[in-house]
């Protein structure tokens, strides 16, 4: 049995674990990429921030040493020694001046800019002589050590916020990345499920039908009577060359684009029956086709691809099926509609899943057959629902938009289809 009426949930998909890895992956290099850049481009501008406070330091400390001592630039104090008495700036630091300095000058030394650290503090010091007196000028680095930590604060929130944003650009950027790749593993996984499901029925039909023929063969049957026989198996043959013919285009990620045209439902459905016989005498099923109302049951479509769906829902229903069992195919006409309803007597369906078996699901084969049968059938603009009980049978309902040019022509001798009411014997 396919399992079409009992939809589960898969395990998890091992390709799509497969793409999740790779998406956290790129989004992780992505992320990490961009915050690098935003680090190195913050540690350019703190180098560029502390080069240009010692520059301005050293040059405000420079043009400090020719103004008063009583009139020092703003952030900076100035000594001078003169005569061993040393004259401070208004509100100096009585830590200061740094005597080292001034010693080292009075001793002949030459002016520089040092960096010194007194009481806990750290200054610049320029020390310098200025005519028969020792100068020095003194800045404060507390005030440029403020500022560089106001600039790696906002330059750590902006990693910080730069790192989110990355973390967001790299998810958008890894799932258009990957989402080529994952459509691609979609497809060629829809494709082998694709191809699992569409050849094993018309498969499984000529296996039974060749194997009935070979032991009638074996039994001594005049070969006179078995041309139907062989001749099913040639259009059995040609059928499934057909269903070949649209997986390979299928294959090729193409969308079937075949002309609609006229397509004789009743004869696909008589066709079907025919072509399912064998198996169904083989599961002791019996199979009806009815032809109700007036007129003829024309629709527009393809005519390869609705004769999938008359195989796809026999072939449901004969796997659902018991030996003993009926299996009702009824054509009739409504207002611009023609209804086609497969029913049969077998284990039949819980009402709650009806939804669900039309869902595709890789694995397992639950739902393959009748989601596919969907896909037909909404292409050809038409709609299919599903009723039923446990063990009381199920019934699909396939209603498309009927052809109002009316019936395709038909080759010279080609027989009319199945005649209404009919039955075909199981």
């Amino acid at each position: 049995m396919n399992g079409h009426r009992h939809a589960r949930r898969g395990r998890a998909d091992p390709d799509q674990r497969l793409l999740v890895r790779a998406r956290r992956r790129l989004t992780a290099q992505v992320a990490g990429a961009i915050s690098v850049v935003l680090a190195l481009v913050g540690v350019l501008i703190l180098c560029f921030m502390v080069h240009e406070q010692d520059a301005s330091a050293r040059r405000e400390l420079s043009a400090a040493g020719r103004a008063l001592v009583a009139h020092p630039p703003p952030c900076v104090w100035l000594f001078e020694l003169r005569g061993g008495t040393v004259q401070s700036s208004p509100g100096a630091p009585v830590s200061l001046p740094v005597r080292a300095e001034l010693d080292r000058i009075a001793r002949g030394g030459a002016p520089r800019v040092t960096e010194a650290e007194v009481a806990g503090r750290g200054y610049l010091v320029r020390t310098q002589r200025r005519g028969d007196a020792i100068v020095q000028a003194v800045m404060d680095l507390r005030y440029q050590a403020a500022e560089r930590n106001r600039l790696l604060r906002t330059l750590a929130i902006a990693e910080i916020a730069g790192l989110l944003a990355a973390l967001f650009v790299g998810q958008v950027v890894s799932r258009r990345a990957i989402a080529p790749l994952g459509e691609a593993l979609a497809r060629q996984r829809r494709f082998s499920a694709d191809v699992s499901h569409e050849l094993r029925a018309p498969l499984t039909r000529l296996n039974t039908r060749a194997q009935l023929l070979a032991r009638r063969m074996r039994g001594g049957t005049d070969p006179i009577l078995l041309i139907d026989e062989v001749d099913q198996l040639v259009t059995g043959s040609r059928q499934l060359g057909e269903v070949v013919e649209d997986l390979l285009q299928s294959a090729r990620f193409q969308r079937l684009r075949r002309p609609f045209g006229p397509v004789d439902l009743a004869a696909l459905a008589a066709e079907a029956v025919v072509a399912e016989n064998a198996r169904a005498q083989a599961q002791e099923v019996t199979i009806e086709l009815r032809c109700e109302g007036a007129g003829d049951h024309v629709v527009r479509g393809v005519e390869s691809a609705l004769r999938r769906v008359l195989s796809a829902l026999l072939d449901n229903a004969l796997g659902h099926t018991g030996p003993g069992g009926h299996i009702w195919v009824t054509l009739s006409s409504e207002p611009d509609v023609v209804r086609l309803a497969v029913r049969d007597d077998g284990a039949g369906l819980d009402p709650g899943d009806t939804e669900r078996l039309f869902t595709r699901f890789v694995g397992g084969g639950f739902g393959l057959g009748l989601a596919l049968v969907r896909e037909v059938v909404e292409g050809h603009h038409g709609t299919i629902t599903a009723d039923g009980r446990p063990g009381a049978g199920a019934v699909f309902v396939v209603r498309l938009p009927a052809d109002a040019a009316g019936p395709p022509s038909r080759p010279p001798g080609e027989p009319e289809p199945a005649g209404r009411s009919a039955r075909e014997p199981a």
